[in-house]
């Protein structure tokens, strides 16, 4: 959608809001006068299963209820409920040394014993786990005393704290919530260590998290937490705008629930902040290689793809400047990825040439190209919920319909996305890498899953080499080792086109003015509500 487009929805928007009156202290539950202590956020989907150990929930909401041992931060891996860690000369044994002031929310002690229930309840189930590298190298957790717990490894893994400290799976929940002594199966309740307890969940509608009392870091100032579930778009904006909520912010979707100048206007009116994160991910289309009767596993269509897509205008006109232009999977500044890729940028005669070349062939009077009876089309998947992505997707769709390429767009919830992407039902479809703190070993890790990107590399020329060279990497010791082994492999996919760049994004707040404490972890989608208070 054009600028101008733009314009007139949002004059749309000011007419009807025209009606609504100003934004009242009564909405929020807040005397005149009085520091406010509750938050309302605007969420497009429901906070949904908040089991820690499956990836249905929300990662924001699971955030603020469960913890990590170590803590991933812009200044390295922190301590957090282990005060402490001892590596062994092998590298195979990790040793914990927990804090001995920390509860549960249900009253029940964390101590080793809850460690190795959860980690073994994890790794239970090791299939759904399989896309974290860890989950494969883990041999035993060991109770050495009440406040001890000794992690052994069947290799090598040099990401191991740091996927200790991602939002999930290695998190802990109260061993009394656990049926059967695991979590793979449900769980009977959401109790963890964290700053915020879940206090009550209307499915598709709201759930509230209040503070918790006992939290070993200190009560938190924010004392109620209400995730609401409005659609994206006009609706959020208006709801802001009514004092309905209070705060919206970049989903685990990666996708905002207003746009960028409905952010601008809400700014513009002086009782609203936007806050942007450094940029964290790379906004991608993840081609599906392995799909042998379509046209997207032909490495020359990919390229194509990648070559008719102008990311400047996507840049501009769609993020407002404030996504950029991506031209491989990972920007610079990940570890290991600052390294010398072949260039594809936007030419749309390089593109015909290409697909002129690998034998498609646009006869005349005709809109779309075909060879030996097959019509170059594709679908292109793309999550429902996120306006951005839409806008994206018609726009990417005009574009390759001038080089030939039918494009369907087809809008689906993320969790259908999700299992579009692990059984392989799809030709094109919308996702991004895990973010700065992951990547590259996580992102990268997921080129091998069948939960997450095999589909897409399987179909490669030396998918098996790809393969052996990740599992290298994860165990080298030898850091010119891994630079080397993380520079094959990037410029294995980089050369094969299966995942096409289209961003490098950030993590958007829009909050009232008078919100401090606004700040974003390193674990991506994760906020530090615990820290943010009212002026």
């Amino acid at each position: 959608m054009s600028r101008l487009g733009f314009s007139i929805v949002f004059a749309m928007v000011l007419t009807v809001m025209a009606g609504c009156g100003e934004k009242g202290t009564e909405q929020t539950g807040t005397a005149e006068g009085e520091k406010k202590t509750n938050l309302i956020y605007a969420s497009a989907k429901d906070i949904n299963d908040m089991n820690p150990h499956l990836y249905t929930g929300s990662m924001p909401a699971q955030g603020m209820v469960y913890e990590s041992l170590v803590e991933n931060t812009a200044e390295g891996i922190k301590p957090l409920l282990a005060e402490s860690w001892d590596i062994s000369e092998d590298g195979k044994t990790y040793t914990f040394h927990l804090r001995k002031d920390v509860k549960f929310q249900d009253g029940e002690p964390f101590n080793a014993e809850a460690v190795k229930a959860n980690f073994d309840a994890v790794q239970a189930n090791s299939e759904k786990h399989a896309w974290i590298k860890l989950s494969t190298k883990i041999v035993s957790t060991n109770v050495l005393d009440e406040h001890t717990v000794e992690l052994v490894l069947s290799s090598t893994y040099y990401p191991t704290l740091v996927e200790l400290s991602m939002t999930r799976p290695y998190v802990f929940i109260s061993p009394k919530d656990m049926i059967n002594g695991g979590t793979k199966d449900g769980v009977n309740g959401y109790h963890g260590t964290g700053p915020y307890m879940l206090m009550e969940h209307n499915v598709d509608e709201n759930a509230t998290f209040v503070a918790n009392e006992n939290y070993w870091g200190g009560k938190p100032e924010i004392q109620r937490i209400v995730a609401k579930v409005l659609p994206a778009g006009e609706t959020t904006f208006l709801a802001l705008q009514k004092g309905e909520i209070d705060f919206v912010f970049t989903d685990d979707r990666g996708a905002d629930s207003i746009d960028v100048e409905a952010m601008n206007q809400l700014a513009d009116s002086g009782e609203y902040q936007v806050v942007r994160s450094e940029p964290m991910n790379t906004s991608i289309i993840a081609a599906n290689s392995s799909k042998k009767d379509n046209p997207v596993s032909e490495k020359a269509v990919r390229e194509a793809i990648w070559h008719a897509i102008d990311r400047d205008t996507i840049s501009n006109d769609i993020f407002d400047g404030t996504q950029t232009p991506a031209q491989t999977l990972f920007s610079s500044n990940v570890n290991y990825a600052n390294i010398e890729l072949q260039a594809r940028n936007y030419d749309v005669s390089s593109a015909q040439k290409l697909l002129d070349e690998a034998g498609w062939t646009l006869e005349s009077g005709a809109t779309v190209r075909t060879k030996n009876g097959q019509a170059l089309a594709m679908d292109l998947y793309y999550d429902s919920n996120s306006s951005t992505q839409k806008t994206q997707a018609e726009y990417i769709q005009n574009e390759l319909k001038g080089i030939g390429i039918q494009l369907s767009i087809i809008g689906e919830e993320s969790s259908s996305i999700a299992n579009r992407r692990s059984t392989g039902e799809y030709d094109l479809l919308f996702n991004q890498t895990w973010g700065l703190a992951y990547d590259p070993q996580s992102t990268i890790s997921a080129f091998a899953s069948s939960s997450a990107y095999l589909h897409t590399t399987s179909g490669m020329a030396g998918a098996k080499e790809l393969y052996a060279k990740i599992e290298e990497v994860m165990v080298s010791i030898d850091e010119d080792t891994r630079k080397s082994l993380y520079a094959d492999i990037m410029t294995m996919v980089h050369d094969e086109a299966v995942f096409i760049p289209i961003t490098n994004g950030s993590m958007t707040v829009v909050a009232p003015k008078n919100l401090d404490g606004i700040a974003f972890k390193q674990t991506q989608y994760e906020l530090p509500f615990e820290r943010m208070k009212f002026k």
